[in-house]
């Protein structure tokens, strides 16, 4: 958990991200969809989905962020998360409406969180800190969905292409970085698709494809034991030399570097 917001302007999470907003009012963008945020909102966020910020923000928040592995680990239930609506990558929106009671009562948790963590730093109970995160994860499920404020039928198409094209990328990652494979499924052309995505994501279609590969392999290297080439085969790179120089210039780390630093 952050107690402030401090990202680049435009960025994709590799981790389940929640914001709870406690002042200010700026617009600000998930997956193309925008919305003005304020005091008493929260916006909500899965790997691989790109946000947008104004370069000169001044909303104030806390920030919690987790793993899928940190909760699956317990509760052993791997469509455990799509049980929360807002978090599924077919949810209505990004954005929630908290009433003032509801706000308070995940502010108190939020600073419980972020108490347990800096006052047990060396022993963490993770399970208590499971706990408090179910209970946030299920008071969020009273919160109101912001209605669009899409409303124009080409758009609201145009945001369903984005939001299959992400299924499928998280689907098919490993195996398929072609555009033409995602344009196929959808049934439209590989310019169309990466024309929409540039314009809404803000990157190539080729290039969430590669992030969602950087993202996992990130995953790989500090959850689990595999090689780097290992890796690299797993994920389909041509060649380890190629995985590794993709990961550096993506990463500012070679793979081994990343490992060694998040394992400390």
């Amino acid at each position: 958990m952050k107690a402030d917001i401090s990202q680049t302007s435009v960025y994709c999470t590799s981790f389940y991200s929640i914001i709870l907003f406690m002042d200010g009012a700026e617009d600000i963008a998930i997956n193309g969809q925008k919305q003005c945020v304020e005091k008493g909102m929260v916006a909500c966020s899965r790997p691989g989905d790109i946000w947008s910020w104004p370069a000169d923000y001044k909303l104030k928040g806390v920030h919690l962020l987790f793993e899928e592995e940190f909760l699956l680990s317990f509760f052993n239930d791997p469509l455990f998360l799509n049980k929360f609506v807002y978090l599924r990558s077919d949810r209505p929106s990004s954005f929630l409406h908290l009433g003032e009671d509801l706000f308070e009562r995940l502010i108190y948790l939020y600073k419980n969180m972020k108490s347990e963590i800096d006052n047990n730093s060396s022993s963490k109970d993770q399970h208590l800190l499971r706990a408090m995160l179910y209970e946030t994860l299920t008071l969020i499920n009273r919160a109101e969905n912001v209605t669009s404020t899409v409303n124009a039928d080409t758009e609201i198409a145009v945001l369903r292409y984005i939001a299959a094209f992400q299924k499928q990328v998280n689907e098919d990652f490993e195996t398929h970085c072609d555009v033409k494979h995602y344009a196929d499924i959808l049934c439209i052309t590989p310019n169309y698709l990466n024309k929409i995505i540039t314009q809404h994501l803000g990157m190539s279609t080729k290039q969430y494809i590669l992030n969602r590969a950087i993202n996992e392999a990130k995953r790989l290297l500090i959850y689990t034991s595999l090689s780097i080439t290992e890796i690299s085969e797993k994920l389909h790179f041509n060649t380890t030399s190629y995985f590794v120089r993709l990961f550096r210039k993506s990463v500012g780390d070679t793979p081994s570097q990343f490992r060694e630093y998040n394992r400390q």
